[in-house]
């Protein structure tokens, strides 16, 4: 796959929780929870995500950034939508932003990508799905279930798109204006997650309680950065010290290696999982909205 040490953890944390969710997947249906083939479908389409995220479809080209770390060289990406492309030749030629922030945004472009991209799979299921539904000419009790399914991906669609749109205004505004030095957040899925959680229905207390753990989340997210960039330096002086030939040296290399590999691996997969668990308490706000 010609991944980095970086992008090999994350995969690593990723197809961890995949397993996770497969596993809690299997006892539920055997208890007859998921008769619908809703939680199952879901599934699928994580595994597509992080299939198509680290080129393992098959489709050349097909990799997605890895969101929580950005490399040196960010020209060797693209955004692959004519906006965000104008939008970011304008920051990089505006002189608001150092070398730090022009990352940072890169980063936030690159995030937005991803959750286009996202937007787009499961787009493209529901379209699938439905196809499928107007086929079938005799209605029954599955079917209606089935139009359940329908309705909750339709709002989950809703839900994605109204994200994409409320990050999009927000790189517009940041490339044209530069970075707010009292802004709460800076990492692109706390501040996307707290944007969502203003819209969602939280009493002031519960905002103010979101508000202190997204906090704690992004402090695990800049903690998680650290290593991964110390991984990263760490994979490169390996690879100089097996160039050298020093026995000694080497082994004293790939033991410091391999701890920071699995501590990257670790906070990966705690991140992520934060993420998840924060994800789906607003989308419950969210759908409380539209009762």
């Amino acid at each position: 796959l010609h991944l980095s040490a970086v992008k090999l953890a994350e995969l690593h944390s990723d197809l961890k929780i995949q397993e996770k969710d497969e596993l809690s997947w299997k006892k539920l249906k055997a208890e007859g929870l998921d008769e619908d083939g809703e939680k199952e479908a879901k599934l699928r389409r994580n595994l597509n995500v992080i299939m198509t995220k680290y080129g393992m479809n098959g489709k050349k080209d097909s990799q997605l950034v890895d969101t929580n770390y950005i490399k040196d060289s960010t020209e060797s990406d693209t955004l692959d939508d004519p906006r965000l492309e104008k939008l970011w030749s304008k920051a990089k030629t505006s002189g608001k932003f150092s070398d730090e922030e022009l990352d940072k945004l890169w980063r936030e472009f690159k995030h937005h990508k991803e959750k286009i991209h996202e937007y787009n799979i499961l787009l493209e299921t529901v379209s699938r799905t439905e196809d499928i539904h107007k086929n079938v000419i005799n209605p029954s009790e599955e079917n209606l279930v089935k139009e359940e399914i329908l309705h909750n991906k339709h709002r989950e669609l809703k839900d994605k798109l109204r994200s994409i749109n409320q990050g999009f205004e927000r790189l517009r505004k940041v490339s044209h204006q530069g970075y707010d030095t009292t802004s709460e957040f800076e990492e692109p899925r706390v501040i996307d997650l707290w944007d969502m959680a203003k819209s969602a229905n939280f009493t002031e207390k519960e905002l103010e309680s979101f508000r202190e753990e997204l906090k704690h989340f992004e402090a695990k997210i800049e903690k998680h950065h650290h290593y991964q960039k110390q991984l990263e330096i760490s994979h490169q002086k390996l690879k100089h010290v097996e160039a050298t030939g020093d026995k000694d040296h080497l082994n004293r290399n790939k033991e410091k290696y391999a701890m920071l590999e699995e501590k990257t691996k670790e906070l990966g997969y705690k991140v992520k999982k934060h993420l998840q668990d924060l994800s789906s308490r607003i989308s419950q706000g969210l759908q409380h909205n539209e009762l």
